[in-house]
């Protein structure tokens, strides 16, 4: 959806008073086809936008991301999802940051656990590049650019003395010196800042009670803010596309969703994890914070643009998410699904796959429809009409949104059609299709004469339309 969109500003300037047309072929191109894409795409991001308006994420970003340069263009979607009403805490890392100031010092680097060994000189380097970070950050938020995100944008970022440490000590023989773990998160101070409006900004530091310094890890402070805010989302944007369906093919596609069980199961099956480059790194840190009551734990590949946008605000996402259960819900309709079945089934019944349906008609039926929902959205239904005499029932309006078409939503919806039939103790049902033959047939229908239907659907049948009638056995 994304990589197909125009890109508004470029090479063309709206005409108007004192405006020139630059490009007049590209503007007339764009009017012609630009809405055709961006109205579907925007309204398909509505729900989202209502659903996350007030909502608390915490969001994470790898050393490695800032240094590949990522940055302007992060927080420029950070400032997007800070516009949308979402109350932001924003953790950076600065691995490689330190590594490149302890080299410029001539001072070797140490790690052990997968973690730094933080030293007196490695301490330096880190408060040097938590500093040059924060400065750039800050200016990033200040943009004001005309013709970018960042126009018209007021983001405040507020930073301060919120985490408290301890050292991780001696571990294995192993002194890790000025290395810390995070203590305790001010959240009431946090959550006060962020109520305001303004955007906290977490460096990997955090402080002892009697004044000490502590190097943290970048995903330690932003698990253990996420669950101190009980936050309702905590994004990691690493140097991982996620976790890939088949673990050991890079291949592979990624599994854009594991329930926790699931990735409790996987994080058990994985070797300990050396550094950031492991997906068992990360993974823990999402496992641990659902465990501890954090909705949904994200790993997204900071190479990708826009990976932020496209995991918050499109159905599947880009990245893996990890969640306490499943979200996808295949379940009987209620009166408030009318509008959702409304809006799924318009496209269809627009292009003549579908017939019609008024909306009173959804209304008075909804008892007979069932739905797949996920994350509050409708993506797909089905009715159920019995004729009891007959003992047979016509499965109607079967509707997969084309945002997640191959997913085997279709074949679900139709195991829920034929057990609620089976309940009714009918011992058929059958669909009258135009345009999916092959679909049903492959899933055991066979085609007959529409004298077969039973005399009341007979009466309905549109003789113009000339739909094929498929029936399939119940066993």
């Amino acid at each position: 959806i994304h990589a197909g969109l125009p890109r508004v500003g470029a090479g063309i300037v709206r005409r108007g008073p004192g405006r020139v047309n630059a490009c007049g072929t590209i503007e007339r191109a764009m009017s012609l086809v630009f809405p055709h894409t961006f109205v579907p795409w925007f309204r398909s991001v509505a729900p989202y936008i209502h659903a996350y308006r007030g909502k608390t994420f915490v969001v994470a970003m790898a050393g490695e991301g800032i240094a590949a340069g990522r940055l302007s263009a992060f927080v420029q979607d950070l400032a997007i999802l800070h516009a949308m009403g979402i109350k932001l805490v924003f953790v950076h890392g600065f691995r490689p940051q330190v590594s490149e100031q302890l080299k410029a010092k001539g001072h070797p680097e140490r790690f052990s656990h997968g973690q730094r060994i933080t030293d007196a000189p490695a301490l330096d380097a880190a408060q040097e590049a938590a500093g040059q970070l924060r400065f750039e950050i800050e200016a990033a938020f200040s943009q004001g650019l005309p013709n970018t995100p960042m126009a018209n944008a007021t983001v405040r970022v507020v930073s301060g003395n919120f985490l408290t440490a301890r050292p991780v000590g001696i571990v294995d023989g192993v002194d890790f010196i000025h290395s810390g773990v995070v203590r305790k998160v001010d959240a009431v101070a946090i959550r006060r800042a962020i109520d305001t409006g303004a955007v906290v900004l977490l460096s990997p530091f955090g402080f002892s009670p009697t004044g000490e310094a502590f190097n943290l890890q970048m995903e330690d402070v932003a698990t253990s803010t996420a669950i101190a805010l009980q936050a309702d989302k905590l994004l990691f944007l690493t140097e991982l596309p996620g976790v890939r369906e088949r673990r050991e093919d890079p291949d592979s596609p990624i599994d854009t969703e594991l329930a926790l069980a699931d990735a409790e199961r996987l994080l058990a099956a994985l070797p300990a994890p050396q550094g950031p480059t492991d997906i068992a790194f990360y993974l823990r840190h999402c496992v641990n914070a659902c465990r501890e009551g954090v909705e949904r734990s994200h790993i997204l590949p900071f190479g990708v643009d826009g990976a932020l946008l496209q995991e918050v605000y499109t159905h599947d996402g880009i990245g893996t998410m990890v969640v306490d259960e499943k979200l996808e819900s295949l379940r009987e309709a209620t009166s408030d699904d009318v509008g959702g079945i409304l809006q799924l089934i318009e496209p269809f019944e627009r292009d003549g796959t579908l017939v019609r349906r008024e909306r009173t008609e959804i209304e008075r039926d909804i008892a007979n429809y069932t739905v797949i929902e996920h994350d509050g959205v409708i993506f797909g239904c089905a009715a159920l009409y019995p004729y009891p005499e007959q003992r047979t029932a016509e499965m109607a309006a079967l509707t997969v949104s084309p945002l997640s078409q191959g997913q085997g939503d279709g074949e679900r919806m139709l195991k829920r059609i034929e057990q609620r039939a089976r309940t009714l103790g009918l011992e058929s049902i059958f669909v009258l299709t135009t345009r999916t033959m092959h679909w049903f047939i492959k899933r055991g229908f066979k085609q007959v004469d529409a004298d077969w239907l039973p005399e009341a659907r007979k009466r309905k049948y549109n003789w113009d339309r000339r739909s094929q009638v498929l029936v399939k056995t119940l066993n």
